[in-house]
């Protein structure tokens, strides 16, 4: 059982994201051939045949809009993956951590509650991966400034998951 819940996007920032994503695009929806791409809306993979759609997302300054946060330059923004409709969320019996392969590496990224980088540390998953990410986000709820943390793909940059206090 993990200690910290990983957030998906919100069904709201979804709808908004399907037709134009946070980059200003219009959303351009295809049939995934193979699976496997890491789904933000329902923190899992996707299965061949699934209607997805890649769009760009800026995951801090959607929350600095909920908050006033004033992340400024470090407000970033990177493609995702998304189900091209309306998606049900993580499955309630979802167990562990999202996209916690074994041996992919991804950075635990801490951010105040202005939304200025605050520290990180990169992670290399290990078999024991709940337990690694619990560790890391112990590590970094120690700092009382630290308000939320962004995992992100070492390979792509790409946003994952947010772990909040």
């Amino acid at each position: 059982m993990t200690q910290h819940t990983a957030l998906p996007i919100g069904p709201a920032v979804l709808k908004e994201l399907r037709d134009t994503d946070d980059g200003g695009a219009t959303s351009t929806p295809y049939t995934d051939p193979e699976g496997g791409a890491p789904l933000r809306c329902c923190l899992r993979r996707s299965r061949a045949g699934e209607r997805i759609a890649l769009v760009t997302y800026a995951p801090l300054r959607r929350w600095a809009a909920e908050t006033w946060a004033r992340p400024g330059a470090y407000d970033e923004q990177g493609p995702v993956f998304i189900h091209a409709g309306e998606c049900g969320g993580p499955a309630a019996d979802r167990a562990g951590y999202p996209f916690a392969g074994a041996g992919a590496l991804c950075t635990v990224r801490r951010y105040d509650s202005e939304g200025r980088i605050v520290g990180g540390r990169l992670l290399e998953i290990p078999e024991a991966a709940d337990e690694a990410f619990d560790a890391a986000f112990a590590e970094a709820f120690t700092d009382p400034e630290v308000a939320l943390v962004h995992v992100r793909a070492v390979e792509y940059g790409c946003f994952l998951f947010e772990v909040r206090r």
